[in-house]
């Protein structure tokens, strides 16, 4: 099954002034985002990509921007349930005024419980689970069209990925913030019939170690080494 390279969308405007920034229109890469959105596409560079997903907002499209513009022959597919968890009535407020609300504690030691206030509130179960959906659906589609090894990047957000990162190592969405994904950072998961490889998380460095490479038997694709893996040469 293919390897997922989720990417978060580089500093915001919003990130830059700690504002929580949900599905607002208009919150753009700062110049910190857009510098770091090329330079990933420089990191990306060697790597046979398959295809990208991308969030619908805006800052997730900037931020795969450089990389398409290097790489015309990929194909930008946008997918609603990789976009940011629904805050509702926290949408737009400073992350300074929202951990002075009860919520706040929930959101922190108990998020399996919480739910966004508001109409368009999501809680942090669906956002998961939506999320899960998407990159499973997307593996089946990418090893239909492109093969088992394939590689192919999600760009999304933060609790997206986070939360995605504990789906793959099987922790209970109450741990996923022990987890942390920066901007503009990478984390890779190679899914399995059996179960998914957590690769790399919150990467800023060299991502060459991801490109396909022979297999020594036909197990080993779902397999941990014994011993610990000899890394790459």
């Amino acid at each position: 099954m293919p390897t997922v390279i989720l990417v978060r969308h580089g500093r915001s405007t919003a990130n830059a002034e700690g504002v929580l920034a949900g599905w607002s229109p208009g919150v753009v890469l700062d110049d910190t985002g857009r510098a770091q959105a090329t330079a990933l596409a420089a990191r990306l560079v060697g790597l046979p990509l398959a295809a990208v997903v991308c969030s619908p907002l805006q800052r997730c499209a900037e931020t795969v921007k450089p990389l398409l513009d290097t790489r015309p022959e990929l194909t930008l597919h946008t997918e609603e349930r990789l976009g940011e968890c629904h805050y509702g009535d926290w949408t737009g407020r400073k992350l300074s005024e929202l951990a002075e609300e009860p919520l706040w504690a929930t959101v922190q030691r108990h998020p399996s419980a919480a739910v966004f206030p508001g109409e368009e509130g999501e809680s942090l179960r669906a956002m998961q689970a939506r999320a899960v959906d998407a990159v499973r659906d997307w593996n089946a589609r990418i090893e239909a069209e492109h093969g088992p090894e394939a590689l192919y990047v999600v760009c999304s957000h933060g609790d997206i990925i986070k939360s995605l990162v504990a789906d793959a190592l099987g922790l209970h969405l109450d741990l996923f913030q022990r987890i942390a994904a920066d901007p503009c950072s990478v984390t890779a998961i190679h899914y399995t019939p059996h179960r998914p490889f957590l690769l790399k998380l919150g990467d800023t460095g060299d991502l060459s170690g991801l490109a396909p490479a022979p297999r020594p038997g036909p197990a080993a694709s779902e397999d941990a080494v014994v011993g610990g893996s000899t890394g790459t040469p």
